[in-house]
Protein backbone atom coordinates (compact mmCIF):
# COMPACT_ATOMS: atom_id res chain seq x y z
CA UNK A 1 0.00 0.00 0.00
CA UNK A 2 1.66 3.16 -0.89
CA UNK A 3 2.01 5.89 1.52
CA UNK A 4 1.10 9.37 1.82
CA UNK A 5 3.70 12.13 2.87
CA UNK A 6 2.98 15.49 3.67
CA UNK A 7 6.02 17.81 3.06
CA UNK A 8 5.35 22.25 3.92
CA UNK A 9 7.65 24.57 5.10
CA UNK A 10 6.41 26.59 7.98
CA UNK A 11 7.74 29.58 10.32
CA UNK A 12 8.70 28.99 13.88
CA UNK A 13 5.26 30.66 14.67
CA UNK A 14 3.99 27.46 12.83
CA UNK A 15 2.60 29.84 9.54
CA UNK A 16 2.63 27.97 6.50
CA UNK A 17 1.98 31.21 4.73
CA UNK A 18 2.28 34.81 5.54
CA UNK A 19 -0.88 37.34 5.26
CA UNK A 20 -2.10 37.62 1.45
CA UNK A 21 -0.43 34.22 0.41
CA UNK A 22 3.12 35.85 1.17
CA UNK A 23 5.61 32.60 0.85
CA UNK A 24 8.63 35.62 0.00
CA UNK A 25 10.26 34.11 3.42
CA UNK A 26 10.75 30.51 2.08
CA UNK A 27 14.79 29.75 2.17
CA UNK A 28 14.76 28.11 -1.29
CA UNK A 29 18.71 27.47 -2.02
CA UNK A 30 20.98 24.60 -3.64
CA UNK A 31 21.13 22.84 -0.28
CA UNK A 32 17.20 22.62 -0.79
CA UNK A 33 16.83 22.06 -4.32
CA UNK A 34 19.45 19.33 -3.90
CA UNK A 35 16.64 17.75 -0.99
CA UNK A 36 13.61 18.50 -3.21
CA UNK A 37 14.98 16.52 -6.22
CA UNK A 38 15.62 14.06 -3.52
CA UNK A 39 12.79 13.91 -2.37
CA UNK A 40 10.71 14.16 -6.02
CA UNK A 41 12.77 11.42 -7.21
CA UNK A 42 10.96 8.76 -4.37
CA UNK A 43 7.80 9.39 -5.55
CA UNK A 44 5.25 9.01 -8.61
CA UNK A 45 2.42 11.40 -7.86
CA UNK A 46 2.14 14.64 -5.99
CA UNK A 47 -1.26 15.44 -4.65
CA UNK A 48 -2.51 18.99 -4.48
CA UNK A 49 -5.62 21.14 -3.42
CA UNK A 50 -6.68 23.94 -5.47
CA UNK A 51 -5.20 26.74 -4.62
CA UNK A 52 -2.18 24.61 -4.49
CA UNK A 53 -2.37 23.64 -7.33
CA UNK A 54 -3.33 27.08 -9.26
CA UNK A 55 0.30 27.89 -7.91
CA UNK A 56 2.41 25.28 -9.03
CA UNK A 57 0.71 24.77 -12.66
CA UNK A 58 1.67 28.91 -13.13
CA UNK A 59 5.25 28.56 -12.17
CA UNK A 60 6.55 25.19 -12.75
CA UNK A 61 5.97 25.27 -16.98
CA UNK A 62 7.28 28.19 -17.38
CA UNK A 63 10.33 29.16 -18.93
CA UNK A 64 11.94 31.09 -15.80
CA UNK A 65 11.20 27.72 -13.45
CA UNK A 66 13.06 25.43 -16.36
CA UNK A 67 15.74 27.85 -16.63
CA UNK A 68 16.29 28.83 -12.58
CA UNK A 69 15.84 25.06 -11.79
CA UNK A 70 15.74 22.82 -15.07
CA UNK A 71 15.74 19.18 -12.85
CA UNK A 72 13.09 20.21 -10.28
CA UNK A 73 10.90 21.88 -13.02
CA UNK A 74 11.13 18.25 -15.26
CA UNK A 75 10.07 16.18 -11.91
CA UNK A 76 7.36 18.73 -11.25
CA UNK A 77 6.31 18.89 -14.98
CA UNK A 78 6.92 14.80 -15.94
CA UNK A 79 5.14 13.82 -12.56
CA UNK A 80 1.34 12.64 -12.37
CA UNK A 81 -0.60 15.26 -10.35
CA UNK A 82 -3.82 14.53 -8.52
CA UNK A 83 -5.74 17.72 -7.85
CA UNK A 84 -8.81 17.82 -5.46
CA UNK A 85 -11.48 20.79 -6.59
CA UNK A 86 -14.97 20.63 -6.74
CA UNK A 87 -15.13 23.57 -8.08
CA UNK A 88 -12.49 23.13 -11.02
CA UNK A 89 -14.22 21.63 -14.54
CA UNK A 90 -10.47 20.29 -15.80
CA UNK A 91 -7.01 20.96 -15.57
CA UNK A 92 -4.27 21.66 -17.77
CA UNK A 93 -0.79 21.17 -16.53
CA UNK A 94 1.02 17.94 -18.33
CA UNK A 95 -0.05 14.66 -15.91
CA UNK A 96 -3.19 16.30 -13.73
CA UNK A 97 -6.11 14.37 -12.84
CA UNK A 98 -8.61 15.89 -11.81
CA UNK A 99 -10.50 14.19 -8.86
CA UNK A 100 -14.20 15.58 -7.46
CA UNK A 101 -16.62 14.13 -5.08
CA UNK A 102 -15.10 12.60 -1.41
CA UNK A 103 -11.32 13.13 -1.20
CA UNK A 104 -11.06 11.58 1.75
CA UNK A 105 -12.68 8.23 -0.22
CA UNK A 106 -10.65 9.16 -3.42
CA UNK A 107 -7.67 9.32 -1.37
CA UNK A 108 -8.48 5.63 0.02
CA UNK A 109 -8.74 4.66 -3.10
CA UNK A 110 -5.08 6.07 -4.51
CA UNK A 111 -3.53 4.50 -1.68
CA UNK A 112 -4.49 1.22 -2.60
CA UNK A 113 -2.86 1.09 -5.85
CA UNK A 114 0.72 -0.23 -6.44
CA UNK A 115 3.51 2.72 -6.55
CA UNK A 116 6.01 4.52 -4.88
CA UNK A 117 4.65 6.85 -1.77
CA UNK A 118 2.86 9.83 -2.83
CA UNK A 119 3.67 13.79 -1.74
CA UNK A 120 1.41 16.38 -0.82
CA UNK A 121 2.84 19.81 -1.09
CA UNK A 122 1.29 23.17 0.42
CA UNK A 123 -2.48 22.37 0.34
CA UNK A 124 -3.11 23.19 4.08
CA UNK A 125 -6.72 22.49 3.99
CA UNK A 126 -7.02 19.42 2.08
CA UNK A 127 -3.92 17.91 4.66
CA UNK A 128 -6.29 19.21 7.61
CA UNK A 129 -8.90 16.71 5.87
CA UNK A 130 -6.58 13.84 5.46
CA UNK A 131 -5.20 14.04 8.82
CA UNK A 132 -8.58 14.27 10.31
CA UNK A 133 -9.37 11.02 8.53
CA UNK A 134 -6.15 9.08 9.61
CA UNK A 135 -5.10 8.63 5.71
CA UNK A 136 -0.93 10.84 6.15
CA UNK A 137 1.17 8.46 6.86
CA UNK A 138 4.13 10.51 7.60
CA UNK A 139 4.95 14.53 8.33
CA UNK A 140 7.95 16.33 6.76
CA UNK A 141 7.47 19.92 8.44
CA UNK A 142 10.39 21.97 7.24
CA UNK A 143 11.15 24.93 9.69
CA UNK A 144 12.70 28.48 8.75
CA UNK A 145 14.23 30.25 11.79
CA UNK A 146 11.59 33.28 11.04
CA UNK A 147 8.75 34.73 13.10
CA UNK A 148 5.91 36.19 11.28
CA UNK A 149 3.79 36.78 13.71
CA UNK A 150 0.57 36.10 11.84
CA UNK A 151 -0.65 33.98 8.68
CA UNK A 152 -2.17 31.18 8.31
CA UNK A 153 -1.36 27.97 9.95
CA UNK A 154 -0.07 24.77 8.59
CA UNK A 155 -2.52 22.66 11.38
CA UNK A 156 -5.68 24.20 11.83
CA UNK A 157 -7.33 23.97 14.87
CA UNK A 158 -10.20 21.21 15.60
CA UNK A 159 -10.01 20.43 18.80
CA UNK A 160 -8.43 16.99 18.46
CA UNK A 161 -4.98 16.40 19.71
CA UNK A 162 -2.45 14.54 16.76
CA UNK A 163 0.76 13.25 18.46
CA UNK A 164 3.35 12.32 16.74
CA UNK A 165 6.94 10.53 16.21
CA UNK A 166 9.63 11.80 15.38
CA UNK A 167 11.71 9.44 12.60
CA UNK A 168 14.33 11.92 11.76
CA UNK A 169 15.29 15.34 11.45
CA UNK A 170 18.48 16.76 9.28
CA UNK A 171 19.83 20.85 9.52
CA UNK A 172 20.52 22.87 6.65
CA UNK A 173 22.94 25.06 6.60
CA UNK A 174 20.44 28.05 5.68
CA UNK A 175 19.10 27.19 9.48
CA UNK A 176 16.56 25.18 7.77
CA UNK A 177 15.57 22.31 10.17
CA UNK A 178 13.70 19.36 8.71
CA UNK A 179 11.10 17.02 10.75
CA UNK A 180 9.90 13.61 10.13
CA UNK A 181 7.36 12.61 11.80
CA UNK A 182 4.22 9.45 12.05
CA UNK A 183 1.51 9.92 13.98
CA UNK A 184 1.08 7.30 16.62
CA UNK A 185 -0.39 4.76 15.51
CA UNK A 186 1.18 4.53 12.10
Amino acid sequence: MRQVIMFNLITLDGYFEGLNKDITWHQVDDEFNEFAIEQLSSTDGLIFGRVTYQLMAAYWPTPIAIENDPIVAGKMNSLPKFVFSNTFEKVDWNNSRLIKGDAVEELKKLKQQAGKDLFIFGSANLSSTFTKNGLIDEYRIMVNPIVLGAGVPLFKGNGEILKMKLLNSKSFHNGNVLLYYHPYGK
